[in-house]
Formats: structure tokens, sequence, C-alpha cells
């Protein structure tokens, strides 16, 4: 700053009357204030340096937010937003100045929360968090979570609201995902749980089967022989009975009651026989449970499969069971006619027990095969009282069963679910939400 000196008319009294001294103190006090000036204005500059960092700050930071924000006056109107809003909204900032902040909402319903959510944070002094639908760009809505905070002046006064705000259906759709992922998680674990303990059962049962084995296989060889040698017998003493005998051999006939045994024998022969085979029955099935037997595999028709299953099971033991199938055209899959016909028994069976269990209703069954993505898939619905959630982490084990005693071994879903894995599928159990319960037999498709 240049200084200008002071002059003084000539003829002027004033000049003549002050001394050179009064006039250096001029010129003093004036570089003071001069040189304060000059702090003052490099002051200044370093505060405008400072405020441009700060509001580029601020800008940067809003710009990089991924969250939406909005800042608001007293009355709900828009006062500055960030990128991340406008890209939402598809709006310009300029455009969303002064509008109410309840028109970027995407129903009144909002609108009303939002203007009830803005009195309370008011009267409260503090944030509320709550959902709401805004409406994007292209005219749908879109649920962000919101935070609203109250703006204070220096007397602690609301001058006006900060809403920030995170669009949360990808969060959603993230946590559906993620949960989705954990149940599978969840249900691979259980399923090679239990295929660990189907193995060690399977190892376990193919030494009770091979022990068991021999012996009934003895049991049933000799109750054969025995029963040809009883035919023999019979019909000998038959011949000898036309005889004369002495008096004291019709006697002792009648006192030995040998007539009576004679009669009796066939009975006793059937039910021997009946006795051994059933147990040789179910020592194949223990083997077949635990693999010990690999039968031929060929095509199977399931369509075949089950109507042969449901004609015997009607014959043996529910002829007046309801069973709804329509016949399907063929579905071949690669396995063994035999086996996945005794999985079919055992399953419709079962329905037939369980339905049969509820006084009130006829048992009824519905039986339903369709094909897609290289498997056919068979649901087993009945109308019975459903499975207990305790028991359902055990049907497939074996020896389990709800039966009362003497009306069920708890071999049969067991050696069902090893035949099935046998044949590289699956069997399932769930219950209807409208009652009853489903089995779900998956095979693989023949090629």
């Amino acid at each position: 700053m240049q200084q200008v000196p002071l002059k003084l008319p000539e003829s002027d009294p004033a000049r003549e009357s002050l001394g050179e001294d009064a006039w250096l103190d001029v010129i003093q006090k004036m570089d003071e204030v001069y040189a304060r000036l000059l702090t003052d204005e490099v002051a200044l500059e370093q505060k405008n340096a400072q405020l441009e960092a700060s509001q580029q700050l601020v800008f940067s930071l809003l710009s990089s937010m991924s969250d939406v924000l909005v800042a608001t006056d007293a009355q709900g109107l828009i006062e500055q937003t960030n990128p991340a809003l406008c890209e939402l909204v598809g709006c310009s900032d300029e455009a969303l100045m002064a509008r109410p902040m309840h028109q970027l909402l995407d129903d009144r319903e909002g609108a009303s929360m939002l203007m009830g959510m803005m009195q309370r944070t008011h009267r409260l002094r503090r944030g509320e968090t709550v959902e709401l639908m805004l409406r994007d760009h292209t005219g749908q809505a879109v649920p962000v979570d919101f935070t609203v905070t109250p703006r204070l002046d220096g007397r602690r006064h609301c001058v006006g609201y900060v809403f920030v705000g995170r669009p949360t259906a990808e969060i959603k759709r993230a946590y559906q995902q993620l949960h989705e992922a954990h149940e599978a998680l969840k249900r691979t674990q259980q399923q090679l749980l239990h295929a660990e303990k189907m193995s060690s059962l399977g190892r376990l049962v193919a030494g009770v089967a091979h022990e068991l084995n021999n012996p009934i296989s003895f049991v049933l060889g000799n109750v054969y022989s025995l029963q040809r040698y009883t035919e023999r017998l019979r019909t000998y003493l038959q011949q000898v009975h036309q005889l004369p005998l002495p008096q004291t051999t019709m006697d002792l006939r009648r006192t030995l009651r040998i007539d009576r045994a004679l009669d009796d024998l066939p009975s006793l022969m059937e039910g021997m026989q009946e006795g051994a085979q059933r147990t040789a029955d179910i020592v194949n099935g223990l083997k077949r449970f635990s693999a010990m037997d690999r039968e031929d595999i060929g095509r199977v028709d399931l369509s075949a499969v089950v109507e042969r299953a449901i004609r015997w099971v009607k014959i043996g033991t529910a002829p007046d069971f309801h069973i709804e199938w329509h016949h399907q055209s063929e579905c071949f899959v690669n396995g063994h006619a035999g086996q996945l016909l005794q999985v079919m028994m055992n399953l419709i069976q079962n329905a037939f027990d369980a339905a049969a269990s509820v006084n009130a209703q006829l048992p009824e069954l519905r039986i339903s095969l369709s094909q897609r993505q290289g498997q056919a898939q068979l649901h087993f619905d009945d109308n019975g009282p459903g499975i207990a959630q305790v028991h359902m982490q055990h049907l497939f084990e074996p020896f389990f069963t709800t039966k009362t005693v003497g009306k069920g071994t708890g071999l049969g879903l067991s050696i069902s679910y090893g035949i099935v894995q046998q044949h590289h599928g699956t069997l399932a159990a769930e219950n209807l939400s409208q009652g009853g319960a489903r089995f779900t037999l998956t095979l693989p498709l023949a090629a």
C-alpha cells in the first residue's frame, strides 16, 4: 500500500503549530494500521483457503457416499442432496432444491409416516429410523432404510433435518441368498451326518445278516426236507393203520393220539415254513440294506412298477385303500425292478398304515409322477396325521418305527432308503400344509 503524505496549505496555521515529533507519531500510527491490515488480509486468505478445502472435502464425501443423503429445512423442503440420491431418483441437484421431501416418496402412506417421524424427531431431539419407499428414475418403488436426525442451531432449536438412507433391496436380496445358502449348507451337513450314520449301520447290519444267513438257511432247508419226510410218514402210517393190528397197538395209537398228530402235522409244517421264510426275507432285506447283494441293473419302467405295487398292496392288506394314480407314459430308469418294487410297496403300505390310524376318515393316497432335468420324481401324498417333528430325523434309521409292537419291524423305510441310494437317487419326507405326509422319490432317468 502506497503512503500518501498529508499536505496542508502553506498558510495553514495548524501546520505551523505542529512540530516534527507529532508528524512522526502520525506516520508511525499509519504504519501500524497498514501492517494490521496486511496481517488480517493474509489471515482472511488462509481462512478462505481452509473454507474452500472444507467445501471440497464435504463435496468429495457427499460424492463418494453410497448412501443417499437429503438435508431439509424445518418444513421439509430440500436444501442439500448428494449424487447417490440424484442417481436414484433421476433428477439433478438443482431440480431437487426447495422441493418437499415427501414428493420423492412412492405412496401417501409413506408421506404421512415421514411427517409424523419429523415431528417426533423434533420433539425428542434424537434420530429415528424408518423404511420408506422412494420412487426411482424408472418409476418403481425402492425400499430405503432412512435415519432422520434434527439439525440444531446455536440455541438448540431445530432448523431442519438430515435424512441418511441406504437402499435395502440389494441387501435383502443378498441376505435372502445368504439365508438360502445357509439352509442348504445345514441340509447338506445333516445329509452327510445321516449318510455316515447309515454307512456305519450298514456295516453293522452286514455282519448281523451274515451271521444269521447260515442258520436260517439250515432251518429253511431242513423244514422243506422235514415236510417231505412228513408226507412219507403219513402215507406209511395210513397204510399201516388199515392193517389188522393187535389191541395193544390200537390202545397205544389212541394213547399217543397218533391220528390227531397226523392231522396237525401239515399246519405245523406250514407254520414253520412260513416263519423260516419270513426270517429269511428279513435277512435278505438286511443284506440289501447293507449293500451286500449287487443285483443286475437294467431299464425299468417306473409306471409299471407303481401299478404292480398298488395291485399287490391292495390284494395283500388294503383292499379298501383309495389310491389316486393316473397311468403315465413310459418313464425308464436304470435299476432293479424287484428292489424298486419293494420300495414302492413299502411307501404305499406305510401311507395306508398312517392314513388308517385316523378314524374319522377313509385312508387315501395320491401318487404323481413327473420328469424334469433328467430326473424322475414320484410324490406319495397321504391324508394321515403327518410326521411328528421329533421323528423326522429318524425315519430312515433301521428298527425305528412309530407303529405298535408287532405291526412293524422298522426296516421298511431304512431298506428303501438304502435301495434308493444304490440307485443314485434320493428319498425324502415332509409334511403337507393341508395335512398328511409326502414322501418324494427321485431317480435319474435312463439315458
